[in-house]
């Protein structure tokens, strides 16, 4: 897999992490990252690093990521330059994936636009939604005391990637993460350590799972 995001992507080494939650259920997730603070998929389109990287080959899926794209202005970018890395993405024999993020602390109305931005540029090119963000509300839903907002109210927790580690890797394998051991480190020290209760882990585990099924469904 190739990841092209920024630092929502990048925190708490998300692509390891699932790389990780992969290895629990013994599946092999080999990942790698095109990822710069702040970038939006316009600015990676300009760079040129990411399309240099799809067209080297060797990926089964591409997931693009960029910020919440709740805005008009910005949903309309997200999509068009999702059909822009789509076409890469198609010459390089792969499949495009949308990691659908949140919005910040401050815009939590802004979920359902977050939801309506993603799932659209998803169905423009046929490509896969991980619906991360409507994990977030499913998470609350089942426990609202839940801390997936970091400190600066945007970026997310150690648990917060996690949740979307196991959306993903669902998404990816069809497997669900129902009954996954709650604790999660690497050997090499890359990976904060996740250390649930059983309940937290039965809560997260089934809230990435209640977002994929309502994905799977195509319901709102």
């Amino acid at each position: 897999m190739l990841f092209i995001g920024n630092s929502l992507t990048a925190a708490n080494n998300l692509p390891l992490m699932l790389e990780a939650v992969a290895r629990q259920r013994g599946e092999t997730i080999a990942c790698e990252v095109v990822a710069y603070p702040d970038f939006s998929l316009e600015d990676h389109w300009q760079r040129g690093d990411a399309v240099r990287a799809i067209a080297r080959g060797g990926w089964t899926t591409v997931v693009l990521q960029q910020g919440p794209s709740a805005l008009p202005e910005s949903r309309v970018l997200l999509r068009a330059y999702v059909k822009k890395f789509d076409a890469e993405i198609r010459k390089a024999g792969a499949r495009t994936a949308l990691y659908m993020v949140w919005p910040s602390a401050a815009r939590r109305g802004d979920f359902e636009g977050v939801h309506q931005s993603y799932e659209g540029a998803a169905k423009d090119v046929g490509g896969l939604l991980l619906p991360v963000g409507d994990a977030w509300r499913a998470a609350w839903r089942r426990d609202g005391t839940l801390a997936l907002y970091g400190p600066d109210g945007f970026h997310p927790t150690p648990l917060a990637s996690y949740l979307a580690a196991l959306v993903m890797f669902q998404q990816l394998t069809g497997a669900s993460p129902v009954g996954l051991p709650p604790t999660l480190t690497s050997a090499s020290g890359a990976l904060p350590t996740i250390a649930l209760t059983p309940k937290q882990a039965d809560v997260i585990q089934h809230a990435a799972d209640d977002a994929n099924a309502i994905t799977r469904r195509g319901a709102p």
